[in-house]
C-alpha cells in the first residue's frame, strides 16, 4: 500500500488514447483479473455473459450524458454546465477565465448570459436570460484527453443503451460496452450517480489523503435497494456503481432507497462492503479512479495489468477497452 500520488503513474503511449469508439458496442477487448490466482487473462467483451455467475446481480448506473458544452463559432471560449441551481442558474466552467469575470455579460447562440459569481477553484455562478435549450445549442462533453470535437457519432455512443435519467455530465464508461442483448441476458439492477467534472480532475496532491474528491448525486430506488441488498454478490459495472453503493454500505451498513450525495474518496486501504467484482475501463495516471481500482484489486497487481494492457495494445480511457476485476 502507498499513498504517495507518484506511485500509481504509469507511461501510457499517446496512440493507446481511443479517440473513437469501437466499430461495435460489444467490439472492445476484455481483461480479466484473477485477484484470488494473481492472474490476468485476454478475453473478448462478449465473453462477459458467460463470466457472470449465477448468484450474481449486474448493478449498472443509468444516468444520461447532457449536451453540456457550449462552444461559440467564431473564437476559442466554451462553458461547460457542470450543475442546474435553478430555472436560469447554471453552476460552470469556463475557458479562459479571463473572459468570464464578475458581472461581465455574454451573448451566445440567441442566449444572453451574465456571470453572477466567481465560486471555489474558479467555476462561475452564470444567469441566462431564458432557460437554455441543450439539444439545440449543446455539445456532447467529450472528455479533454480524446482531443477532437464531437461528431455525430459521439451522441449515440457517448451514451449508455440503458441511459434514462439526464444529468452527468461524464458517461459512466464501463457501461458503453453492453448491447441491449447482453443486459436482457443478465440479472441487472439500475442505481443512478451523475457523473461530474471532479472526474477529470488531477490529484494535485504529492499524498493522496490530501486530495478533496468532488461530490456527486445519487438515486437508489425502494425496489433497486431491495434487490442489491439481498443479491448474494454484486458485479458493479463502473467507478460510479461503486461509489454510490460503497457510500450506502458505509454510510448505513446497508442498501438503503432514497436520494443522496456523496463525495467519498475511495482509495487504499478501504474495506468494501458491498462489491464483490468490478468491471472498469483504464483510467488516467495518478487519477482517483485508478486509486479507486487500485483499492479493489491491490496497487501493484493494477500496475502490472496495465503494464500488460500497454504490452497488448489495449485501447485507453472513455471510448477504450476494461477489465473484470473478480
Amino acid at each position: 500500500m502507498s499513498l504517495r500520488t507518484a506511485d500509481y503513474n504509469f507511461s501510457l503511449p499517446n496512440d493507446l488514447i481511443a479517440r473513437y469508439p469501437a466499430a461495435q458496442r460489444d467490439g472492445s477487448r476484455l481483461m480479466l483479473l484473477d485477484r484470488s490466482k494473481q492472474q490476468i487473462t485476454h478475453l473478448r467483451f462478449p465473453d462477459f455473459v458467460d463470466l457472470v455467475q449465477p448468484e450474481e446481480l449486474v448493478v449498472l448506473n443509468n444516468t444520461k450524458v447532457i449536451p453540456a458544452r457550449l462552444r461559440w463559432p467564431d473564437r476559442n471560449a466554451e462553458i461547460l454546465l457542470l450543475e442546474q441551481v435553478d430555472r436560469l442558474t447554471w453552476r460552470c466552467l469556463v475557458r479562459p477565465g479571463k473572459l468570464f469575470p464578475k458581472d461581465s455579460i455574454f451573448s451566445i447562440e440567441g442566449w444572453v448570459g451574465t456571470v453572477i459569481q466567481v465560486v471555489d477553484e474558479g467555476d462561475r455562478l452564470i444567469g441566462f436570460d431564458h432557460p437554455i435549450d441543450l439539444e439545440k445549442i449543446g455539445e456532447v462533453p467529450l472528455p479533454p484527453y480524446i482531443m477532437r470535437a464531437p461528431e455525430a457519432i459521439d451522441r449515440e455512443r457517448y451514451q449508455t443503451v440503458y441511459a434514462s435519467h439526464p444529468g452527468a455530465i461524464a458517461a459512466p464508461t464501463a457501461g458503453l460496452h453492453f448491447t441491449p442483448d447482453m443486459l436482457a441476458r443478465l440479472p441487472h439492477e439500475f442505481l443512478t450517480l451523475h457523473v461530474s467534472v471532479g472526474t477529470f480532475k488531477p490529484v494535485r496532491a504529492a499524498v493522496i489523503t490530501q486530495h478533496r474528491l468532488h461530490y456527486e448525486e445519487f438515486e437508489v430506488t425502494e425496489a433497486a435497494a431491495g434487490n442489491i441488498q439481498s443479491a448474494e454478490k454484486v458485479l458493479a459495472v463502473g467507478t460510479t456503481t461503486v461509489r454510490t453503493l460503497e457510500t450506502l454500505a458505509k454510510r448505513f451498513n446497508e442498501i438503503r432507497p432514497g436520494k443522496g450525495v456523496t463525495d467519498i474518496f475511495i482509495c487504499p486501504p478501504f474495506h468494501f462492503r458491498r462489491v464483490n467484482s468490478l468491471l472498469t475501463n483504464f483510467h488516467l495516471p495518478k487519477s482517483t479512479l485508478l486509486m479507486l481500482v487500485a483499492a479493489f484489486a491491490g496497487r501493484e497487481f493494477i500496475l502490472e495489468a496495465y503494464t500488460e494492457a500497454v504490452k497488448e495494445r489495449y485501447r485507453f480511457f472513455s471510448y477504450g477497452d476494461c477489465m473484470l476485476i473478480r
